[in-house]
């Protein structure tokens, strides 16, 4: 029987070593989100379980695989080395940052691109591992871009798809990378290449051509004389859990408490991750010269802005939360009274009951991202609302 081998970074279990003990937990993100409602009785899922392969022992290695193999997951182990300088190196100090349009804050080293090559390497010996010659094969995400090709080589029968949950941006973007060429050809070694809006495809198509020659003809391209489908597939998210999650009465007692707190006051609520992308200071900027220019509203408004902590190790990201605490700050010490505080501010992350009651509280919500692949706050927020 063929299965769907799902190859990601990260697994939706996250395992943190801490008081000398392994500790399992599941895992945040839009992927994660996005893929839970899948069947999960004919596939596999392989990526990195979140510890560093040096941080554990060959006793914890075998109880984090037994672990993972009762939920069909798979372990791929990576050197502390390697998270730095893939994950925290050119995934997101050289592909994040470039693919969202922000190349003033790319990092161009050939440590880091290796580290890359590497590390979509390793993943590719242990996909080989675990997948038969009749399965399907569904790779995620800018991480892992190398590894279609890679694949390809090995598998070239297979059924293979790869889908981009960042923008894909424009060749005058794409060329400013070194190794464009080599992720380009990486990613065409799938079958079928995903994206979320047309505009990303557009993009793709253009670079295809201009930078590996590659022309193309109702959505296929032609790669070694190989078709490849390329296509916007939107992602979406479990509406009806969404929808329904006011029928449980521990939202209901979230939701009544919260509009306790806020009274007559019409509460806005902004739900991020920590990220440049987000455009979280310009949204604190706005909320600032709203006061200022109606000054009518003062009292009647609160802000609830929620920052999900998100690759703290980065000092561009620590730099971000210190600027975001600042604003917060200036702001509710200039307007704010004994009775109204302006901002309320949190740096965690909330479970799904009350996230989904703030969702229900809120009058408003504030998703403006300077650039995103696909926000799914924005599409949670009104499923939230449908009864409303």
């Amino acid at each position: 029987m063929s299965r769907l081998i799902i190859v990601s970074n990260r697994l939706p279990v996250s395992v943190e070593k801490y008081d000398g003990r392994l500790h399992y937990s599941r895992s945040v993100g839009g992927l994660a989100t996005g893929l839970a409602c899948l069947d999960e009785a004919d596939q596999l899922w392989v990526g990195w379980p979140g510890v560093a392969r040096d941080e554990i022992s060959d006793a914890e290695a075998v109880d984090i695989q037994q672990h993972l193999s009762s939920e069909n997951y798979h372990g791929v182990h990576m050197a502390a080395d390697d998270v730095r300088d893939f994950y925290h190196g050119f995934c997101n100090a050289t592909v994040w940052p470039l693919f969202h349009y922000f190349p003033q804050y790319c990092q161009y080293d050939p440590v880091l691109w290796e580290s890359y090559r590497r590390v979509n390497e390793l993943f590719c010996e242990q996909v080989l591992r675990v997948a038969g010659p009749d399965d399907r094969i569904w790779i995620h995400d800018y991480h892992l871009m190398l590894l279609p090709r890679m694949l390809r080589e090995a598998l070239p029968e297979s059924s293979m798809g790869f889908f981009l949950h960042i923008p894909f941006p424009s060749f005058e973007m794409i060329r400013l990378l070194p190794w464009r060429m080599e992720i380009l050809r990486g990613i065409m070694g799938a079958d079928l290449i995903g994206f979320h809006e047309y505009d990303y495809v557009r993009h793709f198509f253009s670079s295809a051509q201009r930078i590996a020659g590659c022309e193309h003809s109702l959505n296929t391209l032609m790669v070694d004389d190989r078709p490849v489908r390329v296509d916007a597939f939107p992602m979406g998210i479990d509406f009806e859990r969404f929808a329904s999650a006011a029928d449980c009465a521990e939202v209901r007692e979230e939701i009544a408490g919260l509009r306790a707190q806020t009274g007559d006051r019409k509460l806005m609520i902004s739900i991020d991750r920590l990220d440049y992308t987000k455009g979280i200071l310009n949204r604190l900027e706005a909320f600032d010269q709203f006061l200022r220019v109606y000054p009518d509203f003062r009292g009647k408004v609160s802000l609830v802005i929620l920052v999900v902590p998100s690759r703290v190790q980065v000092s561009w990201y620590n730099d971000l939360r210190v600027q975001i605490e600042q604003l917060v700050g200036r702001i509710n010490g200039e307007y704010g009274t004994i009775g109204w505080t302006p901002i309320n501010y949190m740096f965690r992350s909330l479970d799904f009951t009350r996230l989904t009651a703030l969702y229900h509280a809120a009058d408003v919500a504030l998703i403006t991202p300077l650039r995103d692949g696909m926000n799914l706050v924005a599409k949670e927020y009104v499923a939230t609302r449908a009864q409303t």
